[in-house]
């Protein structure tokens, strides 16, 4: 049976590559990058859960980041895990549109969290004695709560759009992944309206956040620059480089994609630039936040060395 506006009921995956010989490696690459991340993220999560000292703004959008990057990570990578052992890696049409969907909430939703932490960074430096009064539980919940609301906004845009193509003949889907460009490109009617949505929506939620980030961090710079001493403006600094590296790579690799014309990035190198904030940004922002945070160390070494109940 056809879906409604369109004669293709499912598509097929072309995966990452079309060599056989790279087809096992890359999923046992892939398979242990997946569980990098899983472990990672869920042992950071649990980590702010079970440590008190931990229950502060900073870690309560920390503990949402890890739980979007595991969330957003599961939404992909077992789908691309089956690519590397299937000879056709088929996926229904619903299916698709629902793994765009919570692809582009979960990425949305993590670009406005960033943007959040770095708000959350610029009080705790510039405005250190009204902290607990400005970033309050409410005041948290209520930017936590905005950045959903962006996430579900944007993937409702993205997938209605989407959702209003229809798609003829071709349903062979050149990625490893429903993502916006590749289904663009199987559209057999004018994607130009579609082309210009997919722009504003994608500037929005990147351009805002960043924006937000780029303030927040140029007023925290000129306020390191006034701490006399030495120690201090490196506590400062400390205290922001986790975040501003976990940012950079995010909004390079997706902006990389998404805010160049696909005649300067062909599909076949824009996979490779969707895998970094796809598979590689989730696994390393875990890894980022626990190797170079103090409180973090701290928390592991409390937690292994509590005796267990049994």
């Amino acid at each position: 049976m056809a879906t409604k506006n369109n004669s293709v009921t499912e598509f097929i995956l072309a995966g990452l590559t079309d060599q056989p010989e790279l087809q096992t490696p890359l999923f046992f690459l892939f398979l242990c990058l997946y569980v990098v991340t899983v472990v990672g993220n869920l042992g950071l999560i649990t980590l702010i859960g079970l440590n008190s000292h931990l229950h502060t703004p900073m870690y309560f959008f920390l503990f949402n980041l890890s739980l979007i990057d595991f969330c957003y990570s599961t939404t992909i990578t077992p789908k691309m895990l089956v690519s590397f052992i299937s000879k056709k890696n088929i996926i229904l049409h619903g299916g698709c549109m629902t793994q765009l969907f919570f692809f582009c909430f979960f990425v949305i939703s993590e670009s406005f969290i960033l943007s959040a932490m770095a708000y959350d960074r610029y009080v705790a430096i510039c405005k250190p004695l009204l902290y607990m009064v400005t970033m309050s539980p409410q005041v948290c919940l209520l930017l936590l709560f905005g950045a959903y609301i962006m996430g579900f906004w944007g993937s409702m845009a993205h997938t209605g759009s989407l959702l209003s193509l229809t798609y003829c003949s071709d349903n062979l889907i050149n990625h490893f992944m429903c993502d916006i460009l590749p289904l663009l490109e199987l559209s057999c009617n004018s994607t130009y309206i579609n082309e210009i949505v997919v722009f504003i929506v994608v500037a929005i939620d990147i351009g805002v956040p960043i924006v937000t980030i780029f303030i927040s961090y140029a007023v925290i710079l000129s306020s390191i620059l006034h701490i006399q001493s030495t120690e201090g403006r490196s506590k400062a600094f400390s205290t922001c480089s986790s975040h501003i590296i976990v940012v950079s790579l995010f909004f390079g690799s997706g902006a990389f994609m998404y805010l160049k014309p696909p005649s300067i990035l062909p599909l076949d190198k824009g996979k490779i630039s969707s895998l970094f904030y796809t598979i590689v940004v989730p696994m390393l922002n875990p890894l980022i936040y626990s190797l170079r945070n103090k409180d973090v160390k701290v928390a592991l070494r409390k937690t292994l060395s509590r005796k267990p109940f049994f």
